[in-house]
């Protein structure tokens, strides 16, 4: 028996084009709704009435991917999420994906077999193009984190703004010499080092590649990373790190080996985390809304799913971040 698949194969589409070909989608060109029902009917394929049944059929029920439950900046988004789900009558299955690919796919599946309305991403681990399918079977919101090739709408905050604002502040306090701490290669971590580099550019400073770090997310990351660079024979004079928890680590690590924050290294966060406030010294940081990005995406994903907004447009909200200067800078 024919498959989607088959049908994509058949006439060189993608299969969410084939998909949105059979349910009747909008913004899909009469040539390659021609070619699908072609293949179709050359195929013999027929598609799966009941599944479309089930497709069409509301849960009142949204999945929201969660890298990791015990960041606080992703709590503060679930809250902004929950607070419009609540009062639009919406309720949340929250999914922590441990930054793992195969889980991602798996929660996707929920949507797939319409046992939640739609997702709400705050992280991307796969490219787009294992995602774009499932975009078919309901809304998908990228939320915080997102990525330059997705067909969805976007509620976002301006990181090339937030980095280029942190390092732009290292570099008026003097430093020259500044290390870089990074995560992944989505949108988020592509536009943080923009900001990052515009500014080291604009100051005419050189970068050393053994100043940039990758894949920085947690406290042992951060911990990780400080010891690296006591190892420098060129040690750099500031961090920007990319989250609080980071720089936490980094602070509590440089008063283990003796070192003053930020007398002898200057130290930067990002998210303004509670922790950023309690450690000892307080970290200067990158505010992020994260009550409010979350609540924006849960309005744009109910609007998607009552059709006031298109569902697979690329429309882009976008939030500004500030700095925050404490002690540690």
């Amino acid at each position: 028996m024919a498959t989607i698949a088959d049908v994509a194969k058949y006439t060189g589409l993608s299969s969410a084009t084939v998909s949105r070909v059979i349910n009747d989608y909008p913004h899909v060109s009469e040539d390659k709704r021609k070619l699908v029902h072609d293949a179709m009917k050359e195929l013999g394929y027929f598609p799966n009435t009941s599944a479309r049944n089930l497709r069409n059929r509301k849960t009142n029920v949204v999945a929201v991917l969660i890298p990791r439950l015990t960041n606080p900046f992703f709590t503060l988004i679930l809250d902004g999420i929950e607070r419009v789900a609540e009062a639009n009558g919406f309720q949340l299955i929250i999914c922590q994906t441990k930054s793992s690919k195969k889980k991602e796919i798996d929660f996707l599946n929920l949507l797939q077999t319409k046992q939640v309305d739609g997702v709400i991403f705050t992280s991307i681990e796969n490219e787009w193009e294992y995602i774009q399918p499932y975009t078919a079977y309901g809304p998908i919101i990228l939320c915080n984190e997102y990525h330059h090739e997705a067909t969805v709408p976007m509620v976002r905050l301006d990181q090339i703004q937030g980095s280029y604002l942190g390092t732009r502040h290292l570099i008026e306090k003097g430093h020259k010499k500044i290390a870089y701490c990074m995560g992944s290669t989505s949108g988020l971590s592509f536009d943080r080092r923009l900001g990052f580099f515009k500014a080291i550019e604009e100051a005419g400073i050189d970068m050393k590649s053994d100043w940039i770090f990758r894949d920085t997310y947690t406290m042992e990351d951060g911990k990780r990373v400080f010891q690296q660079i006591l190892q420098l024979s060129d040690r750099p004079t500031a961090i920007f790190t990319g989250g609080d928890e980071v720089a936490s680590a980094m602070v509590k690590e440089a008063r283990t080996h003796g070192l003053h924050v930020p007398r002898d290294i200057a130290i930067l966060g990002f998210d303004d985390q509670p922790i950023a406030s309690l450690i000892e010294p307080e970290l200067t940081t990158i505010y992020q809304p994260g009550d409010e990005i979350g609540a924006r995406a849960m309005t744009v994903f109910i609007e998607c799913l009552n059709g006031i907004r298109e569902r697979m447009s690329q429309a882009v909200i976008e939030l500004p971040l500030s700095l925050v200067i404490r002690d540690s800078t």
